[in-house]
């Protein structure tokens, strides 16, 4: 089961959401990753238990390509095949970087 941590404050130190997730480690020791916004405003953490790709690709925190949604993620889709075929279907031009169920559910999101 991965781990997962975040912030939402007005003044972010980047040190606190690191020491945050290093405490997680054991839910998760195939990876590890912080997302930080610009404004310092937004922290999320993960640390990843690999289960569907197990690629450097599907780690986490996962945002789309043009930044604009960062998701953490701790579950498991079943039908995240099926999900990634409607949207391809909906967007030929949609292109998935993993085949992991984590940017399926981003990219559905961002659809």
């Amino acid at each position: 089961m991965c781990g997962i941590t975040g912030i939402l404050a007005n003044d972010i130190d980047p040190q606190v959401i690191n020491l945050m997730t290093d405490r997680l480690i054991h839910r998760g020791p195939d990876a590890r990753g912080i997302y930080i916004n610009e404004r310092k405003t937004l922290a999320l953490g993960h640390s990843r238990l690999s289960i569907i790709d197990l690629s450097e690709k599907a780690n986490q925190p996962m945002s789309t390509p043009d930044g604009r949604y960062t998701i953490v993620f701790n579950g498991e889709i079943y039908n995240f095949k099926s999900i990634r075929k409607e949207l391809i279907n909906i967007d030929q031009a949609l292109n998935f970087n993993s085949n992991s169920d984590t940017e399926t559910i981003l990219l559905a999101y961002k659809a």
